[in-house]
């Protein structure tokens, strides 16, 4: 994992609140999303697919992993840069960025409307149209989502997932194919940001570093690379051992 260093923070890599998003999250503002086993945290199944390790996970943490998932389960450890045990098989890896509020011209949106669960199938039909990133059927609970209608359809969104102290995660960025190049997902991200804004906090965002035109189009609008991460997955084995050797991820 290779961090950008903060102009805030010059001449110090001192640990971020941003360089373990989802501990931070549930172990504040989204404390009551937590399940826990020992010092492994993650949100229900059917609200984000995050889970929090501690920093420098020991080979109890991963026993706590392995019996939250359970034997064989896929585990998402996005922004983990460690090894993992023996055994475990890497299934999923992408580079990505961390991007944060570096000028937004955040604004309020006549035409955007506050999302909420009677929208959820229309919401998950969105993304399983334009595949921003996961969102599940209880995401909407995280934060403010805000969608554009034409005609009563929903034909974009954009929301609030990842909530560090005094940090809010804008996600679920996404567009119907037939409504893009109208600058609907700038808007909504801009009055997102606005109501992270007006909350006192600051927003940030995650994307793929292939993404490269999403994150022109993020830099653009003002926010800066802070740090480059990775999105990963690997497999519970079938059968744990007693004594399992770390492997690197890459």
């Amino acid at each position: 994992m290779s961090r950008v260093s903060d102009p805030d923070r010059p001449g110090t890599d001192a640990p971020h609140v941003l360089d373990n998003p989802a501990l931070a999250s549930l172990t504040g503002p989204h404390a009551d999303f937590a399940e826990r086993r020992g010092r492994v945290l993650r949100y229900p199944v059917d609200v984000s697919p995050w889970l929090a390790l501690p920093d420098e996970p020991d080979a109890r943490d991963w026993a706590d992993v392995a019996a939250l998932a359970g034997p064989g389960t896929e585990v998402p450890l996005a922004g983990f840069g460690g090894r993992v045990p023996d055994g475990w098989e890497i299934t999923f890896r992408i580079e990505g960025v961390q991007l944060v509020d570096d000028g937004l011209a955040a604004a309020p949106d006549a035409e955007a409307v506050r999302l909420g669960p009677a929208d959820v199938p229309e919401m998950l039909d969105l993304v399983a149209r334009t595949r921003p990133g996961p969102f599940l059927p209880r995401t909407v609970e995280l934060g403010t989502y805000l969608g554009i209608r034409r005609d009563g359809a929903l034909i974009a969104m954009a929301g609030e997932r990842l909530h560090p102290p005094g940090w809010t995660e804008i996600s679920a960025v996404c567009t119907d194919p037939a409504f893009r190049g109208e600058g609907l997902a700038t808007r909504l991200i801009l009055a997102v940001a606005h109501g992270v804004r007006e909350r006192g906090e600051t927003p940030f965002l995650h994307t793929g570093a292939g993404n490269t035109d999403a994150i022109r189009l993020y830099e653009s609008l003002g926010f800066r690379l802070r740090r480059r991460t990775a999105f990963l997955a690997a497999r519970v084995p079938e059968r744990l051992t007693d004594s399992q050797e770390a492997v690197p991820v890459g």
